[in-house]
């Protein structure tokens, strides 16, 4: 089951799904019938940790 983004406030937003095996579903709102990325666990995990410590900001 996809959870849309909590910070999804138009019509851009993320959509993720945990599978059962563990890998990690994303895909974009705009174009439900692409394909999603697939992150393992771990890929995902590292990516969530670095989006916390900031790793990715901008500014």
């Amino acid at each position: 089951m996809y959870r849309t983004s909590s910070y999804c406030g138009t019509s851009s937003c993320v959509e993720v799904a945990v599978l059962p095996s563990g890998d990690v579903h994303v895909r974009d709102t705009k174009d439900r019938s692409r394909p999603p990325h697939t992150f393992t666990a771990q890929e995902w995990s590292d990516f969530v940790r670095g989006v916390k410590a900031g790793e990715f900001d901008f500014g």
